[in-house]
């Protein structure tokens, strides 16, 4: 083809008119599920999932909105409404495209993974984008050209890639998981909605699942909507309502979920569901603004509830709630998940004077009835370290065994030998078996070189070297290699240093520490109702003190809100020493242990020190006396 075809081309595909179809229509009409990304591999059917119908058409050019919000919970469908419209910009309305994924690794994992199999399983875009394998092709795993337009797939990690062009399109996906700032250069999401800024028909696409009421992007989009909800009516009694997780019933004597009708209370079958999904229609629930540019954004909101049958049942919803509702963490993504709305989180600081009043009357430094594993938190200083012992039971059940201070500068020799004995220690049980401690996490944020030095020399088994991050999403990330000594130099076989999200694992205590019990029976120790799932000796009020030294507040940082942990006292290792200890217990696995597992290691605890009882009384190491005895 000559030079000048090709330009002609282009030109022609620049000035076409935008296509009258709708996007739902155009997916129906061409789109193939591939059977590598599909669960339901074939021809896309609109009719599956009838709630997508307006949310794909609303980003069709004949559409008057310029921004689509999309706040969801899981396995509703909303990812292919996004590649729906992916597809439909390649073959009807090309234009340059910009995916903003919450990392580049992401967004190469998407690329290969969704925009592959949408191009290459879907007959009308084939011809449109190049082989990737043919010699400039122009498809790369983050660029895919095609006459009159080109699609960008980047992270919300990078402030280039976000800058990199201007673009008529923009699909931003898991906006939530976004870091809060791009290179030092702002939010990611501001930036990315920038790059339209130059096209007046534009096109903004913004999905996510919530995460933290306050903190959320997509709740913040939402909010800014005139909030749609999908209705649909009672096979019964025809009365329109949205699903709300209120109105499950659970029928025990026949083992079988049902939703209860808000208005004539039959109970609906899930069978019904297509029906009540093919007949529903989206409202507005909120008054629209004489705000021209409000006029121009839509906002949609569902929850797992709206499932189509086969996919995520209501059923598995009340499983997945079940065994989530005694653990906030669980609790917490079910709500994200499922339910599709932000957590609260419990930042509150909790009154260390009830805390101090329910202490319980076992002996500092042994193991209570209960306490199968044992880990311990290391805070650094320049002239002590502290550490607490913790013993961990099921359902995160957990009592300080003791809290020990080891004076010393970290420079030198003497504090580090004797937190080898620490670890080295049998701790006994009130069942007369001794137990050591299966894994103990020390911060490495101070006296770097000598924590890892001193970690090296242990056993990767029971040590592990931990940086607190706050803006974490998840409690521990998998550790990288640290391999350079106290003299700079790169060593074979380096300790591992593990980030854990402090954020997160505070407000998971402290929403601990405020739980009503987790069972009815007697303390072990002291005779009195256990108050809590956190048990504690009798510790002075400073240990108290300590552990309730931060509290959770919300600042606004160029323009948008930050929750950050402060301190309100000036001491707070305690709190410290306890996250990190909970840091060890995660990376133990105990978070995934089922009840036979616990039982199986109560076990093997019994079984494997009975028999060495005696010798472990004789060789055990000195103990150091706690600080508060």
């Amino acid at each position: 083809m000559k030079s000048t075809e090709v330009l002609s081309n282009t030109f022609n595909y620049g000035i076409k008119p935008d296509s009258i179809i709708n996007v739902s229509d155009w997916a129906d009409a061409n789109r193939i599920l591939s059977q590598t990304a599909s669960s339901e591999p074939g021809r896309f059917r609109t009719e599956r999932t009838p709630y997508l119908r307006e949310i794909m058409d609303a980003l069709s050019p004949q559409s008057p909105y310029e921004k689509v919000v999309f706040m969801k919970g899981a396995q509703i469908g909303g990812t292919e409404a996004g590649n729906n419209w992916i597809g439909y910009m390649i073959d009807q309305a090309p234009g340059p495209m910009l995916v903003v994924q919450p990392t580049v690794e992401m967004g190469k994992r998407w690329s290969k993974g969704r925009l592959a199999p949408l191009i290459s399983d879907t007959a009308c875009l084939r011809g449109k984008v190049k082989d990737p394998r043919s010699r400039d092709s122009g498809n790369t795993v983050q660029s895919k050209e095609f006459p009159g337009g080109q699609v960008v797939i980047t992270g919300a990690n990078s402030a280039v890639g976000l800058r990199s062009m201007p673009v008529r399109y923009l699909f931003c996906d898991e906006v939530d998981a976004y870091p809060p700032d791009a290179d030092s250069e702002g939010d990611p999401l501001t930036l990315a909605i920038q790059r339209t800024a130059t096209f007046a028909r534009r096109k903004i696409f913004i999905v996510s699942t919530p995460t933290i009421q306050g903190l959320s992007r997509i709740e913040r989009e939402f909010n800014a909507t005139d909030q749609r909800y999908y209705f649909v009516p009672c096979p019964f009694c025809g009365e329109f309502q949205t699903l709300k997780w209120e109105n499950i019933h659970y029928d025990k004597e026949h083992s079988k979920v049902t939703y209860s009708c808000e208005y004539c209370k039959r109970h609906i079958e899930e069978h019904y569901k297509t029906e009540m999904l093919a007949n529903g229609e989206w409202r507005a629930t909120k008054k629209e603004s004489q705000n021209e540019e409000n006029k121009k954004v839509v906002g949609f909101h569902l929850n797992s509830l709206y499932s189509p049958v086969g996919w995520m049942s209501w059923a598995t919803c009340y499983k997945n709630y079940e065994a989530a509702k005694k653990d906030d963490q669980l609790l917490k993504a079910w709500t994200n998940t499922t339910l599709g709305l932000p957590w609260e989180e419990k930042g509150e600081v909790p009154d260390w004077g009830i805390l101090f009043d329910r202490r319980e009357h076992y002996k500092i430094g042994r193991v209570p009835l209960g306490g199968y594993v044992l880990t311990a938190g290391v805070d650094v200083h320049n002239d002590r370290l502290e550490c607490e012992i913790v013993a961990w039971g099921k359902n995160h059940e957990s009592w300080s065994v003791d809290y020990r201070v080891i004076y010393g500068s970290p420079t030198t020799k003497e504090p580090w030998d004797k937190l080898t004995e620490i670890l080295n220690e049998e701790f006994e049980s009130e069942d007369g078996i001794f137990r050591k401690i299966n894994m103990l996490a020390i911060d490495s944020g101070f006296s770097t070189q000598e924590v890892y030095a001193w970690v090296r020399n242990q056993s990767i088994h029971n040590v592990m070297a931990i940086k607190g991050v706050d803006n974490s999403l998840v409690p521990l990330n998998a550790p990288t290699k640290i391999d350079i000594n106290l003299k700079g130099k790169k060593i074979t076989g380096g300790v591992r240093l593990w980030k854990v999200g402090v954020s997160i694992l505070k407000s998971e205590f402290y929403g601990w520490l405020k739980s009503e019990p987790i069972r009815e029976e007697k303390s072990p120790a002291g005779g009195e109702s256990a108050a809590s799932r956190c048990h504690f000796p009798e510790y002075p009020t400073e240990y108290f003190k300590q552990l309730t030294a931060e509290q959770l507040v919300t600042q606004i940082v160029k323009g948008y809100p930050k929750r950050e942990w402060q301190k309100t006292r000036d001491r707070n290792e305690a709190l410290d020493c306890r996250i990190y200890a909970r840091a060890a217990a995660i990376a133990l696995g105990i978070d995934r242990w089922s009840d036979q597992r616990w039982e199986q290691i109560k076990g093997l605890k019994q079984g494997k020190i009975d028999c060495t009882k005696t010798l472990a009384k004789k060789i055990r190491p000195k103990i150091i006396k706690s600080r508060w005895m």
